[in-house]
């Protein structure tokens, strides 16, 4: 009884003290009176600044007390805020943001958790001021380092209202920007705040990305501009930061410029599902200009990462309109003109294997004319032009992509795109989808100008590198199709191959040119890997020129091609042996053109003629013979007055005036092979190969490029040459191939091929069969025979040469070399010097 009357008398105590200090001020608690005395009794006074600072040096001399003025003011805000005063709601929050600024003790994490209450109170508030009042004090917040971690705070309500805030409606435009900028104030502190506080939640996970980005977004397309504005953010004006648009694009530079390797996924992704949902990509700029926003800002090391979502995001959308695979692919285009040499990543052929399986799927859409290959009712209408426009869109980036790699790996994007190209007997045709053969003409026309664009400007010093057998081989081919945009394409790759310095517009135009010193050329001595590629590929080059000449569906671009490759072939790859072919080669032009078993149309005669003229003319001036030079002009001359249907000026134009016939083009107005022969043997060329007229080699390549005249006989004339027996002088006769004996010599094959197999499969038996003394006695037998072979090659060599003075006799009757001294023997006349 004693003991509860004692405690009964200490809560009574306790409960009259309470009493007493809140009745009388002067027994509050100092931290109160000092709270309070802060606050004027007419609001539009402001803060009074002399209790403010006695405040603010309590609060440092007894930072244990921080956690109780934080929890007081917070008190005093929500009753001001109920009670619609907000003049003292506006003092509070200055208070406390002045207490933020100066404390940086142990205990300001109890304290923050007063000032955060008060800020979502604000924030949860109906009025546009307080909602931005709240606002601005937590951008000071997240400006200030905290010196002690926290384990607890969560930031989740700050990020969902934020973003809120940035999608505002409110129906005065002037106050929508404010609340919408503040809103993108407060995402910008949230990020600032947590992205580098480990013990914070990951601001970069998707619950809050998919949150930040699509409202960043939002305020960046309402003032959707052309272009972003520079590679990195600039100092902004004053009139700038009115601008929701601008502070936009610099909090988001902000996020991206903060995001490590791990989390670049996590803030692209929300980019492109905001595009998709609001159908951005059609419209190209705006999905451009916010890659371009991201590109510049992330680390250059990152670029590649984009790169991939990008690729995989085509990937997804296969099926979807063209206009939205385009938009994705121009994003594409610009992303890697943007992103640093050889950021395309460690999956340099996988990025190309995307483009080109979406520039096939893009032709079989358009010839199919649907996305599943049916025409069933409800399916998607394709427009034939809009896939063309997809088309040329993934030509382009696949350039683009090419121009960021070393030599090297373009080089491998090269053999990457020759193997994707349906070359007839070469490489099988891709997997078709019912396209058919146009597909196939589509598609081989559609990777030949990607590798146009890959090619574009590339440069090495090694040719047989750049151009393997691998590369060089079906690209040839290719050039002996009757497709003449086909041909026109593999003739431009080969000139950007093979133009290394840069000669090849001084070649873009065929014409009779006196002095070509005009054209100041780049002419470097051939270098020994030159040499070895033109040993090894000059026949194949000079075969195809010929036949391209000899197609009835070249044209004037066709021509012009033609003779930029006989002149690059001149300046960049020419040694003595390969002027001489090539000189070979142009008369054998001529001699194409003069020729009435091809039945060319008049315009290809005398292109042929033009063509021939324009490219010796060209040589005699690079190998600097008077004579030879002296030969072309004279026959120039005499075109130029008897026959200017001969000369390129009058060929190669667009309206050229022709004869109905070239029956008569003789004499003068010829370039003689006799005569050229004669100058330049002169002056130390091979007069024998000169002499010998230039043929070209047919071989099977022609048929498998499924040539007209493959069905044709073709008859050469092979010479064969007995090397067994040295003591014959004379030449075995002409063989005259037929197709019959073609045809005879693959019959034969056959039947050799199969005894072949059958003596094989009776080895393998025998052996797997036979008794074990069999096997030795075989092999036994074949030893003996190999020894006895030996012993005769040892006798023959052992044994001496046979002398000029005749042979002995032995004792036995048998003739006997007898061995004479070499200084004894007595040699021929003709055989002494």
């Amino acid at each position: 009884m004693q003991s509860q009357k004692e405690n009964y008398s200490l809560y009574y105590c306790i409960a009259l003290w309470r009493w007493v200090c809140g009745c009388c001020g002067a027994l509050r608690p100092r931290y109160k009176r000092l709270v309070d005395n802060i606050f004027p009794e007419d609001p539009e006074d402001g803060l009074v600044k002399a209790n403010m600072e006695k405040l603010t040096f309590y609060a440092l001399s007894a930072p244990e007390k921080l956690d109780r003025i934080g929890a007081y003011l917070s008190e005093r805000l929500s009753r001001d805020v109920a009670r619609h005063r907000y003049g003292y709601v506006c003092i509070a929050m200055e208070a406390l943001d002045q207490l933020l600024m100066a404390c940086h003790c142990q205990s300001i994490n109890l304290f923050v958790e007063s000032f955060l209450k008060m800020v979502r109170k604000l924030l949860e508030s109906d009025k546009p001021n307080l909602q931005i009042l709240g606002t601005n004090s937590f951008v000071k917040f997240a400006n200030i380092e905290e010196d002690t971690p926290s384990y607890h705070r969560s930031y989740d309500f700050f990020v969902s209202r934020f973003s809120e805030m940035c999608h505002s409606n409110f129906e005065d435009p002037d106050i929508r920007t404010k609340i919408r900028m503040a809103g993108i104030k407060g995402l910008q502190g949230v990020v600032r705040k947590t992205v580098n506080d480990e013990l914070q939640a990951n601001i970069w996970d998707p619950q809050h990305m998919d949150k930040i980005v699509p409202s960043l977004l939002f305020n960046l397309q309402s003032g959707e501009r052309s272009e972003s504005r520079s590679p990195s953010p600039l100092q902004a004006s004053e009139k700038e930061k009115e601008s929701p648009v601008e502070l936009t694009e610099r909090c988001f530079r902000e996020l991206l410029g903060r995001a490590a390797y791990g989390n670049i996924k996590n803030a692209v992704t929300p980019v492109l599902m905001h595009l998709d949902n609001h159908s951005l990509w059609e419209g190209k700029t705006f999905a451009v200009c916010c890659f371009k926003i991201i590109m510049y800002s992330i680390q250059s090391q990152h670029s590649h990462l984009v790169i991939q979502q990008l690729l995989g995001h085509l990937d997804a959308n296969s099926k979807s309109s063209a206009t939205v695979r385009a938009g994705i692919v121009e994003v594409l285009l610009e992303a890697a003109a943007i992103a640093a040499s050889g950021s395309v990543g460690p999956t340099v052929l996988e990025v190309f294997n995307t483009l080109l399986r979406q520039l096939r799927l893009s032709v079989d859409y358009e010839l199919t004319g649907s996305y599943d290959g049916s025409t069933n009712i409800g399916t998607k209408i394709i427009k034939a032009h809009e896939e063309r426009q997809l088309q040329e869109a993934v030509i382009r980036t696949i350039g683009s992509f090419a121009n960021t790699l070393p030599t090297y790996q373009r080089s491998e994007v090269m053999l990457f795109i020759m193997g994707k190209i349906p070359v007839p007997g070469v490489h099988p045709s891709l997997p078709a989808t019912g396209s058919g053969p146009e597909g196939t003409r589509m598609i081989q026309v559609m990777l030949l100008k990607s590798l146009v664009q890959v090619t574009a400007g590339f440069q090495t010093t090694n040719m047989l590198t750049a151009l393997p057998s691998s590369f060089l081989e079906p690209l040839l081919s290719l050039s002996l199709t009757e497709d003449p945009e086909v041909r026109l394409l593999v003739l431009q790759i080969l000139l950007s191959l093979i133009d290394r310095h840069d000669n090849r517009p001084k070649f873009s135009n065929i014409s009779i040119i006196s002095d070509i010193s005009v054209l100041k050329l780049k002419v470097d001595k051939c270098s020994r890997q030159d040499n070895l590629f033109m040993k090894k590929h000059g026949q194949q080059l000079y075969r195809h020129i010929y036949l391209g000449c000899k197609e009835q569906s070249s044209g004037r671009q066709h021509y012009e091609a033609l003779f930029a490759l006989l002149g690059l072939l001149s300046v960049e790859l020419a040694n003595e042996e390969v002027v001489v072919d090539l000189i070979r080669l142009a008369l054998a032009l001529q001699d194409l053109a003069l020729s009435t078993d091809e039945a060319l149309p008049v315009y290809n005669r005398c292109a042929v003629h033009a063509l021939s003229a324009a490219y010796l003319n060209l040589i005699c001036q690079l190998t600097t013979v008077p004579a030879f030079c002296q030969h072309i002009h004279e026959v120039i001359e005499v075109r130029q007055k008897e026959s200017l249907y001969l000369l390129p000026e009058d060929v190669f134009v667009d309206n050229p005036k022709l004869p109905t016939s070239l029956e008569r083009v003789e004499g003068d107005k010829l370039f003689l092979q006799s005569k050229i022969t004669e100058v330049l043997g002169g002056s130390g060329y091979n007069t024998e190969r000169l002499a010998t007229p230039y043929v070209p080699q047919y071989i099977d390549e022609d048929r498998l490029s499924k040539r007209k005249s493959i069905g044709e006989t073709i008859s050469l004339q092979v010479e064969v040459e007995s090397r067994n027996s040295p003591e014959k002088e004379e030449r075995t006769p002409a063989e005259e191939i037929t197709f019959e004996t073609l045809k005879n010599a693959i019959v034969d094959s056959v039947g050799m091929e199969e005894q072949e197999r059958e003596r094989r499969r009776q080895v393998v038996e025998k052996f797997q069969k036979a008794p074990f003394e069999e096997i030795a006695a075989h092999c036994g037998a074949r030893a003996t025979l190999l020894q006895s072979k030996l012993n005769q090659i040892f006798e023959i060599t052992i044994r001496p040469p046979p002398s000029p003075s005749g042979t002995i006799s032995s004792g036995y009757g048998q003739s006997q070399s007898r061995s004479i001294p070499i200084y004894e023997m007595k040699f021929p006349d003709l055989c002494v010097y």
